[in-house]
């Protein structure tokens, strides 16, 4: 499972926006984070670092948990545990100069569960690259955000028939 770009300050343009639809979403991803964690499917926290170039994913993370930042209520709810991975990503694309795809590769993995922000920026280039490296997809709707429902839905719309991806509701993993 992904969790792409929930760690997140949302203090940029459209970040009200984007955190008021992130917050239902998050919600979502906790419970399927937690269903996974149970199942004992390793969950991969892939993390956009904003700009913070000196900072690593623990220092991101006491950033966005801080009472004074925007995205503490994403934050909060979706915190890793000590047993989730992370990978830090320099671009959209959890692929591009990460070592995602090692990782996966260590882990054995073969189908990869897309989850966070924003739709059709971060989880559509990472579910793009993950198409053209052969993982099968899922991508729980309920589980997955932009700043407006027409973004939404054009990305996985997209998902759906250009990647070939399983787009439900969370509800229906198994």
């Amino acid at each position: 499972m992904l969790l792409i770009d929930v760690i997140n300050d949302m203090d940029f343009k459209g970040g009200t926006q984007l955190l008021r639809n992130a917050l239902p979403a998050a919600k979502k991803i906790t419970k399927l984070r937690d269903r996974m964690h149970a199942a004992e499917v390793p969950v991969i926290y892939v993390n956009d670092n904003f700009g913070q170039w000196q900072s690593d994913f623990n220092q991101q993370i006491q950033r966005c948990l801080s009472p004074d930042c925007p995205g503490n209520p994403v934050a909060s709810l979706l915190a890793p545990a000590t047993t989730d991975y992370f990978v830090l990503k320099p671009k959209h694309s959890g692929f591009y100069s990460t070592s995602l795809e090692l990782l996966l590769r260590f882990l054995g993995i073969e189908t990869l569960i897309l989850t966070g922000f924003a739709t059709e920026i971060c989880v559509l280039y990472t579910a793009n690259d993950a198409y053209m490296r052969d993982y099968n997809l899922i991508v729980p709707s309920d589980c997955v955000a932009s700043e407006s429902a027409d973004l939404k839905r054009a990305a996985l719309k997209h998902i759906r028939y250009r990647l070939k991806a399983r787009v439900c509701l969370s509800s229906a993993i198994r």
